[in-house]
């Protein structure tokens, strides 16, 4: 590195990291240049962790502190004998413009970009002594700037770099003021806030400060005009003053660099500081942005700024320590963020702005030596000291450390918590300003700031119970309780369940007002405490939902019942999600639509259990939605309450709710328990509608499975018991019992569903089908009558199996025949028919057998011609060389073997194996000829060319494995 600091030989480079409140605030350290410098400093200028040095050989040296290795180092286009030497120089905030003067009236240009400085013609012969940079940074042009001379002509300028030759780097110049007296020794120039139009300019002289603001002109194209001149044209400057001294003395004007964290959108961090050198002292004071009128601006500025008397800095050491009769005047300034660096003979003191204490003094140059300039990086924040030799800096460590204690001890509590740090700090500042309210009486401010406090919990409640200040002591409560941690867990419910009493009392003590129409205070009506109490509720209402962790259950539902508040004890049962007191809280007061609600967002399955009755009996539909929305539920716990409100309800079955979450369970929850279908039946059975299609309906869809889920007992005991016979005749045919089915249909008198279920058996039982028939066919008789056998006798001819012999039983004895001769003659003459036909059966039988017999005698007889060269189907060879088989109808022939080989082959197991045995017991000398029959039987059972064994040879390859494949390339 180009630059390190060094403090009595030793590096300090890990001393700034150290955040030790320890240290001191401001340490001056000088710097130890890695390179050699063979001429003495003349000017020299910092801005945004840029340094430049001007040598007195016309040298100028730009170095990045950020890369302190890379150094710029720049020549003036001409000798110092021909321009002089450098007399100072003037560097933008944002190292991007740089101006060079010579003693002998040259000024210079220098971009950032550059390494030739450009000399600016029209600005040739101005002393330049101070700019004010444009606010608008960084920019490629210095847009518009003004510039203090020594003459007190102060100028307006805007350049920018051109490498055109023929063009000026000086867009225009023009003089837009001029001071009275003497030089101008600082200028300032910013914008207002929210006003882009409008300029605030400081101008600064030995004996008087200028405050300008106005608004400034808008050329027509940026740099083809002054904007300035209107400001100082048309507005008057408020002026601060003081007395000429008689000797001349430094003056200057600095203003406060950039804070490290920013600038905030308001309060004083807003607003920058401003110190004014003049024989006087130093003035300073706030660069305020806002008044109550803008006009008044400078006026409040001068009006709230302070002056700091030239002896208020000791004078200097003489050689033997005592210290001289007269201070030495300051030589120069800078402001950091809160203190003014004053150099004043060979020291650095730092003066606090805000008690005007003096925090540092510390001789920095030796004897002999003088200060070249003072120099601070308005970006940065960081503060230089040269000298024609060395370089200084001034380190500034924790600057507002100790802000917070002199705005304690100033009264301005808020800001000294605004800058307290530590824990003891921030408590020390609350205790203060605790204390501080309440001895203005304003108990609840104090009351908010108390909480924040380690003052002792019994004095301060003590102390607003002392004074009758119940809300400042509610309010307080509830600071405090935010301050304990999560392990103070006995502190928190104790603040919280006397909270609970305070807000219990406050809101009765309201009411009371409320309903004694009485005034609390003067100037408080009723519409007011109504307002309040609202307030009061609402503050309850956050306070339980915010800290229901904190509060006992039971604690706190006695406090809440012991005042009687009914609507605090639903809204912290409602917070602590106390479902079961809320629900019940409504109930009580038949709010159905407000517990159904709450029922809605309830998870927990004992909450449907235990309300279900009531809200099924108020709120049947809505909360059958809602339990179809949770089939996690065990709907056999939910029957007691569709039990009783079937029970309460004369509703039709479609609108029964009960059925309807029934059939849910069975039909979306595929339910299979017992209890829900015969619940389902129960409802069905019992409803006092006649019809029974919703039974039947469920019955017949329960039909369709292996085993019904439903007690068919208890199912049949309620069909009988409420008269449900269709359906009692519907399960007695589903258990199988058609004639018990059979015989309750007509014992009801019911015909037509005696007969539907007559025609349920299958056709593999015709005896039953029969006998359930004959059993309706009776019936039919015996309500007919005598006077009605035609329409009995009709009856028969729904059934095939019934015959009028079948009926004649039933008739009475006293019957004529002629009621029914008719279909006696039609079944006779059906007789006739059937006899008939048994006969032509019997003749066509007995001539079949007599073919059959003549087929055997003539196969005795049937031959088959052998030809001498017939060969066998199977291996080719002469047939006649060996025993062989001839099949008449087909002429195939083939050896016995051969024959044998094939069958085995196509057979199957049982057919293969019996005919093994019969070949090893012919081998063995059995019964050779019946077993022999018996094989040549099996063997020559078809031929295998056109038979069975023929057709099984589709499914095997046409070219098997023992076949040469070749033979059949093509």
């Amino acid at each position: 590195m180009a630059l390190d600091t060094i403090t009595n030989g030793v590096a300090t480079t890990s001393l700034h990291d150290l955040t030790d409140s320890s240290l001191p605030i401001f340490k001056v350290e000088r710097v130890q240049l890695q390179f050699s410098i063979s001429s003495d400093f003349v000017a020299a200028q910092v801005a945004n962790n840029v340094l430049i040095l001007a040598l007195s050989t016309g040298r100028i040296l730009r170095i990045d502190l950020d890369s302190p290795g890379d150094i710029d180092d720049i020549d003036l286009p001409k000798r110092p004998q021909e321009v002089g030497l450098i007399r100072s120089m003037f560097l933008d905030p944002s190292a991007s413009h740089l101006i060079i003067t010579t003693t002998l009236g040259e000024n210079y240009y220098l971009h950032t970009q550059s390494r030739q400085p450009k000399s600016l013609s029209r600005l040739k012969g101005v002393r330049i002594e101070t700019i004010a940079w444009n606010p608008s940074q960084p920019t490629a042009s210095t847009r518009e700037i003004l510039i203090g001379a020594s003459d007190g002509n102060i100028y307006e300028v805007y350049i920018e770099l051109t490498n055109e030759f023929y063009r000026r780097e000086e867009k225009y110049l023009k003089a837009v003021y001029k001071v009275p007296e003497g030089p101008v020794t600082g200028l300032w120039v910013d914008v207002l806030p929210d006003r882009p139009d409008r300029r605030r300019v400081v101008i600064a002289t030995e004996v008087r400060l200028f405050h300008f603001t106005g608004r400034i002109g808008r050329p027509g194209q940026e740099g083809s005009g002054s904007i300035f001149s209107k400001l100082f044209e048309t507005e008057t400057p408020t002026v601060h003053q003081v007395a000429r001294n008689s000797k001349p003395v430094p003056s200057t004007l600095a203003v406060s660099p950039d804070p490290p964290g920013g600038f905030s959108a308001t309060g004083d961090e807003s607003e920058r500081s401003y110190a004014w050198l003049s024989a006087q002292g130093i003035l300073h004071g706030k660069l305020r942005t806002s008044s109550a009128a803008s006009s008044n601006l400078g006026s409040d500025i001068f009006s709230n700024s302070m002056m700091i008397a030239g002896n208020k800095i000791p004078p200097s050491e003489n050689a033997s320590g005592r210290r001289r009769p007269t201070a030495d005047p300051v030589a120069g300034l800078l402001l950091a963020q809160w203190h003014i660096l004053c150099y004043v003979d060979g020291r650095i003191v730092a003066i606090q702005r805000l008690d005007e204490k003096i925090v540092y003094d510390q001789v920095v140059l030796e004897p002999g030596d003088t200060m070249l300039c003072l120099l601070s990086d308005e970006k940065k924040n960081t503060f230089w000291l040269l000298t024609t030799q060395e370089i200084f800096e001034i380190v500034v460590n924790d600057e507002d450390r100790d802000v917070w204690r002199i705005m304690l001890a100033a009264q301005k509590f808020d800001q000294a918590s605004q800058y307290a740090r530590s824990p003891s700090q921030k408590d020390a500042v609350a205790t203060a300003s605790g204390d501080f309210l309440i001895n203005k009486k304003r108990y609840l401010e104090a009351a908010s700031v108390y909480g924040k406090s380690t003052r002792s919990f019994e004095q301060v409640a003590l102390t607003f119970i002392d004074h009758g200040e119940n809300d400042a002591l509610r309010k307080y409560l509830l600071t405090k309780i935010a301050t304990f941690k999560k392990t103070y867990v006995m502190q928190r419910i104790m603040i919280a369940s006397w909270l609970v009493e305070i807000f219990m009392s406050k809101l009765n003590s309201l009411d009371d007002t409320i309903t004694t129409k009485a005034q609390l205070i003067e100037g408080t009506n009723t519409a007011e405490t109504k307002d309040e109490l609202g307030g009061i509720r609402k503050e309850f209402q956050d306070f339980v939902g915010k800290y229901k962790a904190d509060l006992d259950r039971k604690t706190t539902y006695d406090i809440i019942s012991s005042h009687g508040r009914e609507q605090e004890l639903l809204a912290y049962a409602t917070a602590i999600d106390d479902a079961d007191f809320v629900l019940s809280y409504w109930i009580q007061r038949e709010r159905w639509q407000e517990a159904l609600d709450v029922i809605k967002k309830q998870n927990e399955p004992e909450m449907f259990y235990r309300y279900g009755s009531v809200l099924m009996s108020h709120v049947g539909t809505e909360l059958v939605d809602v339990l179809m929305r949770h089939p996690d539920l065990n709907p056999r716990k939910i029957i007691p309450a569709l039990l009783n409100y079937n029970k309460d309800n004369d509703i039709p079955l479609a609108k029964n709710q009960a059925a309807r979450y029934l059939n849910y369970c069975i039909n979306q929850l595929q339910s299979t328990d017992p209890a829900i279908h015969n619940t389902l039946i129960s409802i069905y059975a019992s409803h006092p509608s006649p019809s029974e299609t919703a039974l039947m309906s469920y019955l017949s869809a329960q039909s369709l499975n292996a085993k019904p889920l439903y007690d068919t007992d208890f199912a049949f005991r309620l069909c009988i018991q409420h008269s449900r016979v269709q359906s009692a005749v519907h399960i007695y045919s589903s258990m199988g019992e058609y004639s018990s089915a059979v015989d309750l249909a007509l014992k009801h008198n019911d015909i037509d569903l005696a007969s539907s279920v007559a025609d349920r058996p299958s056709d593999t039982d015709p005896a039953l089908r029969k006998k359930l028939w004959l059993a309706v066919a009776k019936k039919v008789i015996d309500q007919q009558g005598v006077g009605s056998i035609k329409t009995a006798l009709d009856f028969m001819k729904r059934c095939d199996l019934l015959r009028i012999e079948d009926l004649i039983p039933f008739f009475p004895d006293f019957v004529v025949i002629d009621d029914f001769k008719e279909e006696i003659c039609v079944a006779l003459e059906s007789y006739s028919r059937s006899i008939s036909a048994l006969d032509s059966e019997m003749d066509a039988s007995a001539a079949t057998a007599e073919s059959i017999k003549n087929d055997i005698k003539q196969l005795n007889n049937r031959y088959a011609i052998v030809e001498p060269g017939e060969r066998c189907r199977v291996c080719e060879l002469p047939l006649l060389s060996r025993q062989f088989f001839v099949f008449p109808s087909c002429q195939h022939g083939f050896h016995s073997d051969c024959l044998g080989r094939k069958v085995l082959e196509g057979s199957g197991l049982t057919v293969r194996g019996r005919i093994r045995e019969l070949q090893a017991s012919i081998a063995r000398g059995g019964r050779r000829e019946k077993e022999a029959r018996e094989l040549d039987a099996l063997v020559a059972q078809q031929c295998i060319l056109c038979g069975d064994y023929a057709i099984k040879l589709i499914e095997e390859p046409f070219v098997s494995e023992a076949d040469d494949k070749n033979e059949w390339a093509l």
